[in-house]
């Protein structure tokens, strides 16, 4: 998207807003679907927790992808925006035996990611089709908080533990049909990747009716000019190769299954937010704007980088700024970052901006969350309005009038 379009959907949706490129998603869902055409069962399950907003979730559903859910309301979520049960994966962490029953009996796929579940659940409902989550103990990732395929991560049954989990299976007589990994996001060594798809395949092996193999995802995107991300042609040129020959050995053709969540939309994100004051300190310059980590919380929770510009005057001379926002806390978007001359009143965009930000937002000092849109052939579709203050006090309750003595 251009500056120009950014500023006029600023200027007639108000700041601070969100905004997505529809044909950003579009190009990567094809680069993806592309780089494994070699494979004859693809399938892509989008991870909606990275943004579930029900006009994305359509969009998506319209190019022929299927999702993966992580909670019963996204499962629920999914539902809404027109996918049927059999299009959606359930891979959820540490939930009740209880919320995966609940959302097993709507038809949903199911992934169950610990041997006690698993043990009560195939004792319960031996017949119903299920996924295994195995942890290869593959540490993959640009962070300690979303690498999750270690030997220390809560995700997954061991795969040292395998022989106690096919006692379990054979035990119960469940119906184990998907082999599931997910080593981490931002991964870039396709390596490390490939090293950990043999150790599913390896325990693949040992239950004999799969219809599928689901490698996860993890794909790192650039969040900067030059920055490096996944080499996903390289990688399906490689796993596509190495999947058909296992598919061989196993003697049935198995459905290949990813779960991107940033690849699709990171790129396509872009968060726009006023600078409401320029302050010159004997240090540094901080733009001070009309947000804060309340609305875009990677920056301080993961340390992550989001490339600023001002869109508002994009070919100025570029100046030092620290970017920080009006939450009554140390609240940075960015430490002497280099950026196009800032007066007040101008609109800073926020690269990258379309994968768990929206989705991790919240209403701390009671801010509004900011609106969405979709831009779309063109125009700019509303598709989430900004909270207002009844969007505050929906779900309180007062207390009662208390007699004063």
């Amino acid at each position: 998207m251009q500056a120009k379009e950014l500023v006029q959907l600023a200027e007639q949706f108000g700041s601070p807003l969100y905004v997505y490129d529809a044909a950003k998603i579009q190009s990567q869902y094809k680069r993806l679907t592309s780089a494994f055409s070699k494979v004859e069962k693809l399938r892509i399950n989008y991870a909606m927790k990275a943004l579930s907003n029900i006009a994305i979730l359509q969009l998506l559903r319209e190019m022929g992808s299927c999702i993966d859910a992580v909670s019963i309301q996204e499962v629920q979520l999914a539902l809404h925006a027109g996918y049927s049960p059999d299009q959606i994966f359930f891979t959820p962490n540490g939930v009740s035996l209880e919320e995966i029953e609940e959302v097993s009996a709507l038809g949903v796929q199911i992934n169950i990611d610990n041997l006690s579940i698993l043990e009560q659940f195939g004792t319960k409902h031996p017949n119903v089709p299920v996924c295994i989550r195995l942890n290869p103990h593959v540490m993959a990732g640009g962070n300690a908080n979303i690498s999750v395929g270690h030997i220390d991560s809560k995700f997954g049954i061991s795969v040292h533990q395998l022989p106690h989990l096919v006692r379990i299976v054979e035990n119960t007589k469940m119906n184990i049909v998907g082999i599931h990994m997910h080593t981490g996001s931002d991964i870039l060594d396709i390596e490390v990747f490939l090293y950990a798809a043999e150790i599913l395949f390896d325990a693949a092996k040992s239950f004999k009716n799969l219809e599928f193999l689901d490698f996860g995802s993890g794909f790192k995107v650039p969040y900067k000019k030059d920055d490096v991300e996944t080499d996903i042609e390289e990688l399906g040129k490689k796993l596509s190769k190495r999947f058909n020959a296992f598919c061989k050995e196993y003697g049935k053709d198995l459905t290949l299954i990813f779960e991107p969540g940033k690849f699709l939309v990171s790129e396509a994100g872009y968060f726009l937010a006023k600078v409401n004051v320029v302050k010159q300190t004997t240090s540094t310059v901080f733009a001070g704007i009309d947000s804060g980590f309340n609305h875009l919380i990677r920056p301080m929770f993961y340390g992550s980088q989001h490339h600023i510009e001002n869109i508002s005057n994009p070919k100025g001379k570029e100046r030092f700024y620290s970017v920080v926002g009006y939450i009554c806390e140390t609240d940075t978007f960015a430490n002497n970052r280099r950026i196009s001359e800032i007066n007040e009143g101008d609109i800073l965009s926020f690269r990258n901006a379309g994968a768990y930000c929206f989705s991790m937002s919240s209403n701390y000092n009671s801010r509004y969350k900011p609106a969405e849109v979709l831009w779309l052939n063109g125009e700019g579709h509303l598709i989430r309005t900004q909270e207002t203050f009844e969007d505050l006090l929906k779900n309180q309750i007062p207390l009662p009038v208390i007699a004063t003595a």
